[in-house]
């Protein structure tokens, strides 16, 4: 697994996937970084949060995902197409409205990302960069957002290669960028730690970003 701590202070940029509105670790991972290179050309891999993520519900923690169509091995995450032939966004918005709609921020920010799933934008990059783009614009995070292809400018020794580290796998990079702050949630009494980052918009409002910041491990 990579080293980051001994180059800290040559790196100055992290090259990274995109993903479906991605866990807090993603937002606290960015925040590190001057400049954020969105890879398109990586090669897709599923069942990672490329195309979910984690929400908490009434009764447990519940998986929304994004289905995809059909693909060849090794085919570049800007290829991948949404399948909306699936029943998915019935889902995903009931459960949004499930979860959040008694949060108290819900009614001040779901509308502009509702907005989002309305358009039913063909390609899952498309998607996900468009939800990416307001989600850090609501919790406060002023960051450039670049798409750049895989090529010989990612290799510089001043950018740091973490695609896929942030991931639902064992082999999660998210504690090495993270440090779980607990902060209201609507359900149960116990916190839950790193879900979606609209789990902490819907809760917190305004405040997002200062619990984002203390959750920042490299601070």
């Amino acid at each position: 697994m990579p080293e980051i701590e001994n180059n800290s202070k040559e790196i100055s940029g992290i090259r990274i996937e995109l993903q479906y509105l991605p866990c807090i670790a993603y937002f606290t991972s960015l925040l590190k970084y001057d400049r954020i290179y969105i890879d398109i050309e990586e090669r897709y891999v599923k069942q990672t949060y490329r195309n979910r993520c984690s929400v908490l519900t009434a009764n447990k923690v519940d998986q929304l995902t994004v289905p995809v169509q059909k693909y060849e091995t090794a085919t570049p995450t800007k290829d991948i197409k949404i399948d909306y032939g699936q029943d998915w966004l019935r889902r995903h918005l009931g459960c949004l409205q499930s979860a959040y709609g008694k949060s108290p921020f819900y009614e001040f920010y779901a509308p502009e990302l509702l907005q989002i799933y309305d358009k039913k934008l063909a390609y899952l990059v498309d998607l996900n960069y468009e939800l990416l783009t307001i989600c850090l614009r609501l919790v406060g995070v002023k960051k450039d957002l670049q798409y750049n292809l895989s090529g010989l400018e990612m290799e510089e020794s001043s950018v740091f290669n973490a695609i896929s580290l942030i991931n639902n796998k064992k082999s999660d990079f998210s504690p090495e960028y993270y440090k779980p702050e607990p902060y209201y949630q609507t359900f149960g009494n116990d916190f839950v730690s790193n879900l979606s980052i609209i789990d902490l918009l819907f809760n917190m409002g305004p405040e997002a970003r200062s619990v984002l910041l203390r959750s920042c491990k490299f601070q």
